[in-house]
């Protein structure tokens, strides 16, 4: 699929090699969209990647000059585990619990979920709403873009091919506000949004002094509904405000008909959800349903593997990695995902091909300490 696969151990590495081949690269962290992308024909003309996934320090979740800073590599189930973004950014840890299996949320990352640039991706939807940028870095210098200001289109955002997304910087919430995300698939887990929703109201006392509201897969890009914003400042949030922000919501998109759902059908989600966060925020119901001791499928010894040194792979060049405690050096596989290697290059078949997209769990594998399906993964992420 690829010719050639970087693991890079530095991010300034990282830099040069998106700076030198630009077009002709992709960069993976998770990879559960792009490889899915490329198997499918969608992406066309990549000759190599650039594994980051391995870079010290783009995995963490930290308090950053009053904002939430997220670095590149946090995955989903890191924003679920964390107590900062449950408690200060709640929208997102909501989301994030919303995406895929345990095993895709192992491995997918936010940022990634930001470039992929869907607006049925779920975790845009909250970042807009808790007015959120990202720093987008390249070998001439980093600049920092606010999340409103970042997609220009479905699958389309302003980032250039030579710039690396290093970090998410979420304003947390304030002691007075409360926020919430909602979604509604076709079915309650593992599913594409048909409509999703998220709200941060600030109060003073029962009146609300600020609100922002965004919604999800009801345009080609994530929106917020500002007349409904300026409607509710100032208010409190009767049953009567509540109906009324509802309407108001659902007159203000212009989604599309889908094998998901009718564009009649969304509108009228539109009005049930947002009036459905209106009521948990009034409430302050708005965990309810979070789960306290979400399941992680986390080894007792998960890491990143630190590399020891930079690495690329071509045809022919060994696969240095342990399989089931025992060390292995492969020379075949490179251009191939984990779960084609480990059946027909390492000989091990009782790791099964289910859909081949990341949905069935058939593949799943521990990697690092934590479970994933190895139709996700490329093979030269075992390396070392």
């Amino acid at each position: 699929m690829w010719e050639q696969y970087y693991s890079a151990a530095s991010l300034d590495e990282a830099l040069e090699l998106l700076a030198k081949h630009q077009d002709e690269v992709r960069v993976i962290a998770g990879g559960t969209d792009l490889l899915i992308e490329i198997e499918r024909g969608q992406r066309t003309g990549i000759k190599a990647l650039i594994d980051i996934s391995r870079i010290p320090d783009l995995d963490r979740i930290e308090l950053h000059d009053g904002m939430i800073r997220l670095g590149a590599l946090v995955t989903h189930n890191d924003a679920i585990a964390s107590d900062l973004i449950v408690r200060r950014a709640l929208p997102l840890a909501q989301a994030c619990w919303e995406v895929g299996a345990p095993q895709i949320r192992n491995r997918a990352t936010i940022a990634g979920n930001l470039i992929t640039a869907s607006a049925a991706n779920d975790t845009i939807t909250p970042l807009r709403a808790l007015s959120a940028a990202v720093i987008l870095r390249s070998v001439s210098g980093e600049r920092r873009v606010l999340l409103a200001e970042f997609h220009t289109g479905l699958r389309k955002s302003v980032m250039r091919p030579d710039e690396l997304m290093t970090a998410i910087e979420v304003m947390p919430l304030a002691e007075n506000e409360r926020g919430i995300f909602l979604k509604l698939g076709l079915r309650r887990a593992q599913a594409i949004s048909v409509v999703n929703c998220a709200a941060v109201l600030g109060f003073d006392g029962e009146c609300i002094s600020r609100a922002s509201i965004a919604l999800g897969s009801v345009a080609p890009t994530i929106i917020q509904i500002e007349p409904v914003e300026a409607f509710l400042s100032g208010k409190q949030l009767t049953p009567e405000v509540i109906a009324e922000a509802g309407r108001m919501a659902a007159g203000l998109v212009t989604p599309i008909d889908d094998v998901r759902g009718t564009a009649a059908y969304r509108v009228e989600m539109v009005r049930v959800l947002v009036m459905r966060a209106l009521r948990a925020l009034a409430s302050g119901t708005q965990a309810d349903g979070f789960p306290v001791d979400p399941p992680m499928l986390w080894g007792g010894r998960r890491g990143r593997g630190a590399l020891p040194a930079s690495a690329a792979h071509r045809r022919g060049d060994p696969i240095e990695t342990t399989i089931n405690g025992q060390p292995r050096a492969i020379s075949t596989g490179q251009d191939k995902t984990l779960l084609d290697f480990l059946r027909e290059d390492a000989g091990l078949t009782g790791t099964k091909e289910g859909c081949a997209e990341g949905e069935c769990g058939a593949c799943t594998v521990f990697l690092d300490g934590a479970a994933v399906m190895a139709c996700m993964v490329p093979a030269p992420r075992a390396h070392h």
